[in-house]
């Protein structure tokens, strides 16, 4: 083989290898862009999500916080219903305070005060009793202590209670527009001889009890299904 021969064929096994790495080199190529396409794509899902994962997370942020600034702007609504609800009832009873001072000053005061002792008397059933009053009722109260006495002798069929009117202390007297000091409408407040059991029976403590017991009925009455539970 001569020279020429020679070199051709290293020429031909030169082509060979360099069409071979070329070959090659296209496969590697191909992979690498085949794999960086995947790599790429699974990046870009997992940003999405990430991004999904997070715009989730605010969106329930978002949700939650609605719920809260619902429930508090509901609850402050709730509160200032039950506000205005207590203060009409709370009108009703200032309006109520205002006619029972009226009672005590009126014509039939005279045999509400003999009913009122009477009650007290049947309540405690005592043989001795201390009764106290206003200053201003201590007249009338004198008058009907002994058809109070008799009338309880009559229901009991036990004798005559000894009634131990306190002429020296006196209920607070008639309320007055504008004062804060303790006030009676009226009425009488009765104990037994060592003062361990008390009836008050004062217009004011009957008002406060008879407007406590009704007060279910009074809300019914004026807010219908909206009183409160």
């Amino acid at each position: 083989m001569n020279d020429a021969d020679v070199s051709k064929q290293i020429q031909q096994m030169v082509q060979f290898i360099k069409q071979e790495a070329e070959e090659k080199a296209n496969e590697i190529a191909v992979a690498t862009e085949e794999e960086f396409n995947i790599e790429k794509l699974q990046l870009v899902e997992a940003e999405k999500a990430k991004i999904r994962k997070e715009y989730e997370r605010k969106e329930k942020q978002v949700e939650t916080k609605k719920k809260i600034e619902y429930s508090t702007q509901l609850n402050a609504a709730r509160l200032r219903l039950l506000q205005a609800q207590d203060d009409i009832v709370k009108s009703v009873k200032e309006q109520a305070d205002k006619q029972l001072a009226t009672v005590g000053t009126g014509d039939s005061y005279k045999n509400l005060l003999q009913g009122l002792i009477l009650q007290g008397l049947l309540r405690l059933e005592e043989e001795s009793v201390q009764l106290r009053c206003r200053e201003a009722d201590l007249k009338v109260v004198q008058s009907v202590l002994d058809p109070a006495k008799k009338a309880y002798a009559e229901k009991t069929g036990k004798k005559a209670t000894s009634i131990n009117v306190d002429s020296s202390t006196f209920l607070p007297p008639a309320p007055k527009s504008g004062s804060h000091d303790p006030a009676c409408s009226g009425g009488i407040v009765i104990a037994s001889k060592d003062g361990k059991i008390v009836c008050n029976n004062t217009l004011d403590a009957r008002l406060e009890i008879s407007f406590n017991q009704n007060l279910p009925a009074i809300r019914k009455a004026m807010f219908g299904g909206h009183e409160r539970a």
